[in-house]
């Protein structure tokens, strides 16, 4: 095994609120910490955990497509690792759900012969049972990204919980600041929806 780390840890959903002990030891003890959270208080708790932490929020920009900012995280998370660091990527919600850079670095990272894990976080799904009082033993739980269960006409049962991720965004490649919802991809889900359920 090469020297060099990668842990990508999850922040949790509710900011410095969620998150194991394991992943705040993480951020504190790495040699290069960068991170990408949704808001001002998580960010303020990451740079007090580790001073030198950096961002990954300006591999977005507006226009640009998101998968370019994409593949600019993996780098950025990857080149310290290459330089033989130990380096923590912080994500907000559970690193591993709607994460496209985090997955990549640690397959990147492991093919180039160096140790990388991820560490789970409290996600938005597990708030999401937890504020609405939802037992997916009960009725069972189907969970889709918005724009692939549309394009791809996913079968689902509607007896069943449905999740819909992202339903916002349908459709949107780029980061755009302001307002990221498609008000025309939430009309083509409202009426692929009301072929299945009331209109209540």
């Amino acid at each position: 095994m090469k020297r060099g780390s990668l842990a990508v840890v999850g922040t949790g959903y509710l900011a410095a609120g969620h998150v194991t002990a394991e992943s705040e030891a993480l951020i504190k003890g790495a040699e290069k910490c960068l991170y990408m959270v949704a808001d001002p208080v998580a960010e303020a708790w990451i740079q007090q955990l580790n001073p030198r932490a950096e961002s990954l929020k300006d591999a977005y920009a507006p226009g640009k497509p998101r998968r370019d900012s994409y593949r600019e995280m993996v780098e950025r998370m990857l080149a310290p690792v290459r330089q033989g660091l130990d380096v923590c990527a912080a994500f907000y919600g559970h690193p591993g759900v709607f994460a496209f850079p985090s997955h990549e670095a640690i397959r990147q990272a492991r093919a180039g012969g160096f140790q990388a894990r991820m560490f789970p976080g409290v996600s938005a799904e597990d708030c999401l049972f937890a504020d609405l009082g939802l037992d997916p033993a009960i009725h069972g739980c189907q969970s889709f990204e918005a724009t692939d269960f549309l394009i791809r006409r996913r079968r689902f049962d509607p007896s069943s919980n449905l999740i819909l991720w992202q339903a916002g965004g349908i459709g949107v490649a780029t980061y755009e600041r302001g307002d990221l919802w498609s008000r025309e991809g939430l009309r083509v889900l409202a009426e692929v929806l009301l072929q299945h359920y009331p209109a209540d």
